[in-house]
């Protein structure tokens, strides 16, 4: 009975299953699953084979001074010191054993169209300047802001930060009039976070956590933030402002998902917000060329130049910044010893 009843609970119904179809993946999931058993040879041994499983399996880097005994690294891949780090560390295996032509031939069979067919899809857009001094009203309106801040957490950190009354005194409410703000925080600027949502015009309504993992997807112990806890997650603050008609109700509030370099933030996020709003165009603050997507426009300090490809915002644009990008870095508020990133 009580695998019936689970069943039951887990059955599909026939609204779930056409959202489920509407927001699907061009050509098919492309997500690998990882092997519980690690390694090729360990995955043999538990099959009693000689063949592996056709999951994603890892390979040891064994270097001279590694000492096996001592387990694996908890930030693997991540490790800033794996030429003296004695912990074990990984690597893809990329060696094939198994036929996935069947599989391939299945993802041909699918749409090729990875959005619904009246959704907008505008080329990625960026430009590169000091948000401190940009005038955020040349950039247009958008949907949804997204911005990962370099917080002063009070710590010490290689690269510059932002003080609390320059994030406070950002014009962030000149780029929306109804929509949605996902604000990346850590540590104390929590409550400055939500100090500055309410100073932009905002109400909280909601919260999303990535909880970090490593790249055996284990949960990361030994985080390099957090002045008393080690810090294993980091928050997105969502906030709303006007009424603007969005999709609700389609993921939740969690991802989990490995960490890559300093302060990138899991792709994930875009797909959910893209589902969220889908087809109309979004800005994120403070993001890098990794951040570049379509239906973005990315503003930041480390980006190549400008580049808009909507003839209206562009005309705005160039008609506050004649000279472009020398216009964007003309003046600086604070010195900075390096390019400003989040503190991660």
């Amino acid at each position: 009975m009580g695998t019936e009843i689970y069943e039951l609970l887990n059955t599909k119904s026939v609204m779930e299953q056409r959202q489920l179809e509407k927001f699907q993946s061009a050509g098919g999931s492309q997500l690998q699953e990882f092997c519980s058993h690690k390694t090729r040879d360990s995955c043999r041994r538990a099959r009693g084979t000689h063949r592996a499983c056709g999951k994603l399996h890892f390979r040891k880097i064994i270097q001279q001074h590694t000492d096996e005994n001592l387990g694996d690294c908890s930030f693997l891949n991540t490790c800033f010191h794996t030429d003296t780090c004695k912990f074990v560390h990984y690597e893809i295996d990329t060696q094939r054993e198994v036929d996935t032509s069947s599989q391939r031939q299945s993802n041909k069979n699918k749409p090729s169209s990875g959005v619904v067919s009246s959704h907008k899809l505008i080329p990625a857009q960026w430009v590169n300047c000091d948000i401190r001094i940009l005038d955020m009203s040349c950039l247009g309106k958008f949907s949804v802001i997204m911005a990962d801040p370099p917080w002063d957490i009070h710590m010490e950190l290689p690269y510059g930060t932002m003080g609390d009354d320059e994030m406070r005194q950002l014009n962030v409410p000149a780029l929306q009039d109804d929509g949605y703000i996902f604000l990346w925080v850590t540590g104390r600027a929590m409550e400055l976070a939500r100090e500055c949502l309410t100073l932009w015009g905002y109400e909280r309504v909601d919260e999303l956590i990535w909880v970090k993992t490593n790249q055996l997807q284990r949960l990361i112990r030994t985080g390099r933030t957090g002045h008393w806890l080690n810090h294993g997650k980091e928050h997105c603050l969502v906030g709303v402002k006007g009424n603007l008609p969005v999709n609700r109700g389609i993921d939740v509030d969690v991802v989990v998902a490995e960490v890559r370099e300093t302060s990138r933030k899991p792709d994930e996020v875009y797909g959910i917000i893209e589902r969220l709003s889908p087809g109309t165009l979004k800005v994120e603050l403070f993001g890098r060329e990794h951040n570049c997507q379509p239906n973005w426009l990315t503003v930041g300090n480390q980006l190549q130049g400008v580049h808009l490809v909507e003839e209206d915002r562009a005309e705005k644009f160039l008609a506050r910044y004649p000279n472009g990008e020398q216009d964007l870095f003309a003046r600086k508020i604070v010195p900075s010893p390096a390019p400003l990133l989040p503190p991660r």
